[in-house]
């Protein structure tokens, strides 16, 4: 035999597996199906999660029969009497339903917010572009009165609005406008300075682009996150405005079920009948909750790296 020969008899014996070595077969697919499978659950959930709190408030708004069809404003049993199986929340002090004012309440705060956080906005952003697009001098004569707004709290901007127009639900959707409108100013002014100085918006002011084009084309599409981010956030605070200036007797007045009002109307029987006013309580704080779980998932699912910018705008508001 050859040397030549006895050299490929070397590399084939080398070639050949250890049988006393376990042979470990990878399973790229599966592995690489899990990883895929992974976002695609965590995508669902985040969505489902999304969109579950949604239906309930709408439920609550648009059909709060399905919940509860009983008369919010008639009695339906002895008054104070606890909560019970017949009645889950027990009844208050003329014998109405809790549980069935609890859900019909939710109506007068809910829209009150979100009116005026539609209200916020619109003024808001409007009031954000003049003051970044402006002058100097105007500009700047628009931000420091928005300063002083804004180093007022939010509920005392509410107070002075409602003393001056009033009592009533469109007294409340107004004063959670004006309330909240700065916020949305300063917000949008400060993105408006930074985008007015971008490339493409000087490119399209070279080539004859108005003002107005340049805003609508190219300043609020950049603008739409931000404001959706912040409109989400907001939602919250209204919440806890609208259901504060109903507390204090200036939104709805009884019989009409609200959670403010039928608070305040329990705040008497708290040491023999607490279930009047915990409820309603309840429901506010898992509004507020619910609402600021909203803003958060909207961040995540507009722009996932703007989560932690979007929660330090959220200090803006108070």
């Amino acid at each position: 035999m050859t040397a030549q020969e006895n050299a490929e008899d070397v590399r084939l014996q080398a070639a050949q597996p250890d049988p006393s070595v376990p042979i470990r077969v990878a399973e790229p697919a599966v592995q690489e199906g899990r990883r895929r499978r992974g976002p695609a659950v965590k995508s669902w959930a985040g969505r489902l999660a999304l969109i579950v709190p949604l239906l309930l408030i709408a439920g609550l708004v648009l059909v709060p029969q399905l919940l509860a069809s009983g008369d919010p404003t008639a009695p339906v049993s002895t008054a104070l009497t606890a909560p019970s199986p017949d009645h889950w929340f027990g009844t208050d002090d003329l014998g109405r339903d809790v549980f069935t004012r609890t859900v019909w309440g939710a109506r007068p705060i809910v829209v009150a917010s979100l009116i005026g956080i539609l209200i916020s906005t619109v003024a808001g952003v409007t009031m954000g572009l003049l003051g970044g697009l402006a002058p100097p001098f105007v500009s700047g004569l628009i931000m420091r009165v928005l300063d002083v707004i804004l180093a007022l709290p939010a509920l005392l901007i509410a107070l002075m609005v409602v003393a001056i127009a009033g009592s009533g639900p469109t007294s409340v959707v107004v004063a959670v406008g004006v309330a909240y409108a700065p916020a949305f100013a300063r917000v949008v002014y400060g993105s408006v300075r930074r985008l007015r100085t971008t490339d493409y918006v000087s490119a399209a002011r070279v080539f004859g682009g108005s003002q107005t084009h340049n805003v609508f084309r190219h300043l609020l599409p950049n603008l739409t996150t931000e404001i959706a981010v912040l409109v989400s956030s907001a939602l919250g605070w209204a919440l806890l405005t609208a259901g504060t200036l109903s507390f204090l007797g200036f939104g709805v007045s009884l019989p009409a079920p609200d959670w403010g009002v039928d608070l305040a109307s329990g705040g008497k029987y708290l040491d023999s009948a607490w279930w009047i006013s915990t409820f309603p309580g309840l429901a506010i704080t898992g509004a507020i909750l619910l609402s600021n779980y909203l803003g958060d998932s909207v961040g995540s699912l507009l722009d996932p790296h703007r989560s932690t910018a979007a929660r330090q705008q959220k200090t803006v508001i108070h």
